[in-house]
């Protein structure tokens, strides 16, 4: 299993390679993040920066033991005690478990380290590999939506 860590400076350059590499497999199941992400990497990633320690959120990267980033699992709109949680993983890294377990790392740390008590996460109904991620740890569908014009399910996970 990849380490699970927040984003530090150093980390920049893997993460851009990260989104750069998987960039069409991430577009063909959620909305691309467009040519402008990439042209203004260096100063988003400086916000982002901000915005953690600030605590308005989390960035957390799984890094493999050669420095390569995997996968994303990230807290955001932390506010009253909850947040927004999103996750991707790596096209070479899907379908072994990746998400499911560092889902659960982060679901921990957002009780524990983070004092949240509750996750919202939205995903579209295309997209059962995700929605089975999210069941796996303890996220209970609550409603229906339009996700980018398509349907999707919101998920609610109680922390406490």
């Amino acid at each position: 299993m990849p380490d699970l860590q927040l984003i530090r400076p150093n980390h920049a350059p893997a993460l851009l390679a990260f989104e750069q590499e998987n960039r069409a497999y991430f577009a063909a199941s959620i909305p691309d993040r467009g040519d402008e992400f990439f042209a203004e990497f260096d100063t988003r990633y400086a916000q982002m920066l901000e915005w953690q320690a600030a605590g308005t959120d989390y960035f957390h990267l799984l890094v493999t033991e050669g420095g390569e980033v995997v996968g994303r699992v990230n807290l955001f709109k932390v506010a009253d005690g909850s947040a927004e949680l999103g996750y991707r993983i790596a096209q070479k890294a899907a379908g072994q478990g990746l998400a499911t377990v560092a889902v659960r790392k982060v679901r921990e740390l957002a009780a524990t380290e983070y004092g949240l008590t509750r996750l919202r996460a939205r995903v579209k109904l295309d997209n059962p590999a995700s929605r089975k991620v999210l069941e796996r740890n303890g996220f209970v569908a609550v409603s229906e939506l339009t996700l980018n014009d398509k349907p999707a399910i919101s998920y609610i996970c109680e922390l406490r």
